[in-house]
């Protein structure tokens, strides 16, 4: 018999799980996935993606009850700053590797995941944020 997960690793998985349901969303709606878990050394993106021409950093957040808050209330003005600066950096290093030419804009988007009891988890995108 295992042990049972630890709190962080059932923290893990459960923003894998919302990462992975993003991707689906994004994808859907017509999103071509870049990168998952992006890193520099100034932190991470969930998401890269294209919108058309627009490189779009996508902070994924996921929650399996609202004891805390809605999802996306949890990403702060900081964090906002932070994120785009992220989007910033990973346009200069996405680009040239990765695209066929340069996007015309960048932004940020999150995309909030709840889980629920029973059923779907429902997804809220938020285009464009700060």
């Amino acid at each position: 018999m295992g042990d049972a997960p630890t709190g962080a690793a059932r923290r893990r998985a459960l923003g894998a799980y919302g990462e992975d349901l993003a991707c689906a969303y994004l994808t859907e709606h017509g999103y071509r996935i870049l990168a998952r878990n992006w890193r520099c050394r100034n932190g991470e993106l969930d998401i890269v993606a294209l919108d058309g021409d627009c490189l779009v950093g996508c902070e994924v957040k996921t929650r399996s009850s609202q004891r805390f808050g809605a999802p996306e209330e949890s990403v702060t003005p900081s964090n906002v700053a932070r994120l785009r600066g992220l989007v910033a950096q990973g346009l200069a290093q996405c680009a040239p590797t990765r695209l066929q030419r340069r996007p015309s804009a960048t932004r940020l988007d999150v995309v909030a995941v709840e889980l629920q009891p029973r059923g779907a988890a429902i997804l809220r995108h938020l285009i464009g944020v700060g």
